[in-house]
């Protein structure tokens, strides 16, 4: 498969999933329709279906008016807030999405909010993993809703996933993140070199994105937390760093 960042926002990314080059794409969190219908325009493709991760506004905005543009089938939570949705999604459901032969499970993560789910497919040589705002590359999303031993769950469902497993997460915050851990374990040499890594790309300008659940588990103290307790007081100690 291809995938390609659209970035939207200051630092948003709405990820386009294509099976192979020139064919429809599968938009995963349309929070703003115009730089999608545009990459859409240039790439000379259509769409495909859509997913959604979770209620949020930069998630969801575009949906409804790339619907007016595109009669497709949108897979995502089973919250009556996201208007749009014709396959609620829970638990433990298998879907293909349309555009795609891939299946991907659904993971119900939440804590950032209580409807947040997260996309696996274990359908391409390493494994996929769509997770919205719940995992970023050495942090992980707000606790907005949830709660944190909700939210620790979640990163420990995610955490059993192969290390193989690339990470696509929505928000560019991989520098920012790094610069916490780092102030968290200050002796993880992993995180020194992960700083180096994505120092370089972001000067030429390219996304730090996906990660590898590998490097996370080397470099993400909120996936190093020991229990929830731990957790709450990274999360809390992130909130005001």
């Amino acid at each position: 498969m291809i995938i390609t960042p659209i970035p939207a926002f200051d630092d948003n990314y709405i990820w386009a999933i294509q099976p192979t080059e020139n064919a429809d794409a599968v938009i995963v969190d349309p929070g703003d329709e115009a730089p999608v219908l545009e990459w859409l325009r240039q790439q000379g493709i259509g769409l495909a279906s859509i997913l959604i991760t979770h209620h949020h506004w930069d998630h969801t905005d575009g949906l409804l008016p790339m619907l007016e543009h595109f009669e497709v089938p949108v897979y995502g939570p089973d919250n009556p807030k996201i208007k749009g949705i014709s396959q609620r999604l829970h638990e433990g459901d298998r879907f293909t999405p349309a555009g795609l032969s891939a299946e991907f499970q659904v993971l119900e993560t939440p804590g950032h909010t209580l409807d947040h789910l997260s996309f696996y497919t274990s359908d391409t040589a390493e494994g996929m993993l769509f997770c919205g705002d719940t995992l970023f590359s050495a942090g992980c999303g707000r606790m907005f809703e949830g709660t944190a031993p909700q939210f620790f769950a979640s990163l420990r469902k995610l955490a059993e996933l192969p290390d193989t497993t690339y990470v696509y997460c929505t928000h560019e915050y991989t520098a920012a993140n790094l610069r916490f851990a780092r102030a968290a374990e200050p002796d993880n040499a992993a995180i020194e070199a992960a700083q180096d890594e994505v120092a370089k790309l972001r000067e030429q300008h390219q996304p730090s994105l996906p990660s590898r659940l590998e490097r996370e588990l080397a470099i993400n103290p909120f996936l190093r937390a020991k229990d929830a307790a731990e957790f709450a007081q990274l999360r809390q100690w992130k909130d005001n760093f």
